[in-house]
């Protein structure tokens, strides 16, 4: 091969590597394109995603009672800190899917009702309950309100109404049991649901642990509720529990009731 010939060859590999390192760099751009375009779709599904579980329900018909929540942030008007002698609960306040409950424990707190008075009752894996002047489970205030009952029973750290077996279902003196077990999911629909504890819960499991060897009466020790002070705010505070409907105790459907104690008011 003569000189001429290698020249000729060497020009011809040098383009040759050129083109294939330009054509690399195109590819190299072509695939960044592409990554920076999937990350845009998936951030635009994002978007989507979150605008679908804030968006409301626009097509619930007109007479409707029902009230449905999806998991997001809500706005809880209240929050109730309930000091006792063995710490404090924090409670906030379910105001926007039982108004009505929510303002009649409002109303009995700040009215002072509840400071002083005891947990009356212990249920093991169940429940503690306060909110009774006479401290045995069969007094109130004497003006009751029928409040909203759920659809999905009472999980644990629920605040809710206790009531008379007789009474309406969501009936609301001034009576209340937290939920502190897994028999609280056992509970039929009856009983206003007005609240999840958001701190000390805890403590109101401490309080439980004093139930006596029957397992469901008044406490070991002394248990009080020292006072209840209402925190007004406008502060956002989580749902815990995925899409649920509460409706009004006039238009919900409720089971069957199970034999109530005539000394306590919360179906054991």
């Amino acid at each position: 091969m003569s000189n001429a010939d290698k020249r000729a060859r060497k020009r011809e590999n040098k383009a040759a590597a050129k083109e294939a390192r330009l054509e690399a760099h195109r590819r190299a751009q072509r695939r960044k394109r592409l990554v920076r375009g999937g990350v845009a779709v998936a951030i635009f599904a994002a978007l989507v995603g979150v605008l679908s579980l804030t968006r409301g329900d626009d097509d619930k018909k007109a007479g409707d009672t029902s009230i449905t929540t999806v998991e997001q942030e809500r706005t809880s008007k209240y929050t109730a800190v309930i000091t006792t002698n063995f710490g404090v609960i924090e409670i906030a306040l379910d105001d926007v899917n039982a108004p009505i409950a929510t303002e009649q424990f409002v109303k009995l707190a700040r009215d002072g009702f509840y400071d002083g008075l005891t947990w009356h009752r212990a249920a093991k894996d169940f429940v503690i309950q306060g909110g009774d002047p006479s401290g045995n489970g069969t007094g109130g205030s004497g003006a009751s309100v029928v409040g909203e009952v759920p659809t999905d029973n009472y999980p644990l750290g629920s605040l809710a109404a206790a009531k008379a077996g007789a009474e309406p279902p969501g009936t609301f003196d001034s009576q209340f049991f937290i939920v502190t077990g897994s028999r609280g999911a056992t509970l039929p629909n009856e009983y206003a649901r007005f609240g999840m504890v958001v701190k000390g819960l805890e403590v109101a499991q401490e309080i439980e642990g004093l139930a006596p060897a029957s397992g469901d009466g008044p406490p070991t020790k002394p248990a009080t509720i020292d006072s209840i002070e209402i925190i007004e705010s406008d502060a956002p505070v989580a749902t815990t529990a995925a899409e649920r409907t509460t409706t009004t105790a006039a238009g919900a459907t409720t089971t069957t009731a199970t034999a109530v104690e005539a000394t306590t008011t919360t179906s054991g």
